[in-house]
């Protein structure tokens, strides 16, 4: 099995992004097809995307760490988390974010506040760490 280049990331990436757009307006044409657009603010968004993620939570809540790993609810597990995902798509796609920038973005900042040579191995908030 050959290793992928950075550059195969790249382009890997770059098609993952067209098909979150593909997705964003597949969305925006069910949303409009049924008149829901009226609903889509980025509050209203949000407030369903966290009822989501209430969702998915309890899909885990009260099992022990290893039966959190258990393929019995996964079918379950598969379509919360495609909901969290497609209202947290929606909501970029109203506030026109591009997520893949700001999660490039975002783990640039994490690198700066987490350098692995002070923080591997270890689950501390990065403001627990000395910040020479």
């Amino acid at each position: 099995m050959t290793r992928k280049t950075n550059l195969d990331l790249d382009e890997d990436l770059e098609a993952r992004g067209q098909e979150i757009k593909t997705l964003q307006i597949t969305l925006s044409k069910f949303a409009k097809e049924r008149d829901w657009e009226q609903f889509h603010s980025p509050k209203n968004l949000v407030m369903a995307l966290t009822g989501e993620v209430g969702e998915l939570v309890e899909c885990f809540q009260w099992l022990k760490e290893e039966e959190s790993f258990s393929p019995d609810k996964l079918d379950e597990v598969k379509d919360e988390m495609a909901d969290v995902f497609l209202y947290l798509i929606r909501l970029a796609d109203i506030l026109e974010i591009d997520l893949f920038e700001c999660s490039r973005q975002k783990i640039k900042k994490n690198e700066k506040k987490y350098p692995k040579d002070k923080v591997k191995g270890s689950n501390k908030k990065y403001n627990e760490y000395d910040q020479d």
